[in-house]
């Protein structure tokens, strides 16, 4: 089963949050539906702004647990490195 890290902003700079799934395309849609009660819905966090394919599920969550370590400045180079105007990614997935 192939998987998949991502992580979902507000805005620019805004507040983080990296998630590993199955189903990127359908999770997106439950951050933007508001239908993932949390963190995620508290602030919003509807865009996704980066994201990782792996073969396997198991290789997903070994990278978010790498990533999850990683200092706040680091996760941004990163994704400015990609997506430097931090656009929503959604459609590009959702095509």
């Amino acid at each position: 089963m192939a998987g998949y890290i991502y992580f979902v902003s507000n805005r620019k700079y805004g507040t983080l949050y990296l998630g590993v799934t199955s189903h990127l395309a359908g999770r997106i849609d439950q951050h933007k539906k508001g239908e993932a009660d949390g963190f995620t819905k508290r602030y919003s966090l509807t865009k996704l702004v980066y994201t990782e394919a792996y073969e396997k599920i198991e290789e997903a969550i070994q990278r978010e647990k790498q990533l999850k370590n990683w200092k706040r400045d680091w996760k941004i180079a990163l994704i400015d490195k990609v997506n430097p105007e931090w656009k929503d990614l959604y459609a590009m997935i959702n095509g």
